[in-house]
């Protein structure tokens, strides 16, 4: 079997897993910045969770989780597709979590645009998961 072969039985990821592509080499990128030189913003704003767990933990978490969704984008099937927007969605949403508590407990208050950043990243990789991919005919070059 040569590789035109390969190539060809292999399924195209789509524009669903070309996102979980993208955003999970931004994530393994974002977990590689927290483990080598962590923002002061960040660590402060996490202290609720680093308490328990700490910072270069979490940001292996961010490596594992953006590496397994950019294989469930690559690998094109919905049930490793859903799996992979789980991946992504975790680890935003722990630290919408983590910077919403710095901000409502009134320690960190510049935690507020944070918090909403995150919280918006997760409910936006949430929705794109409930789109549904266009069939292969109807996408240019298909």
């Amino acid at each position: 079997m040569g590789a035109a072969e390969i190539g060809a039985r292999w399924p195209r990821p789509g524009r669903r897993g070309a996102y979980l592509i993208t955003m999970g080499a931004a994530w393994v990128g974002y977990g590689a910045g927290i483990i080598s030189d962590p923002r002061y913003g960040t660590a402060r704003g996490l202290a609720a969770l680093t308490r328990h767990v700490p910072l270069s933990a979490l940001g292996w978490v961010w490596i594992a989780c953006g590496g397994l969704a950019v294989l469930a984008g690559a690998w094109a099937h919905p049930r490793s597709q859903a799996g992979g927007f789980a991946l992504l969605a975790a680890p935003a949403g722990v630290w919408a979590i983590g910077f919403t508590l710095a901000w409502a407990g009134g320690g960190f208050p510049s935690a507020s645009g944070s918090a909403f950043g995150w919280a918006g990243y997760t409910l936006g990789i949430l929705w794109v998961s409930g789109l549904v991919e266009p069939p292969r005919r109807l996408r240019a070059g298909g």
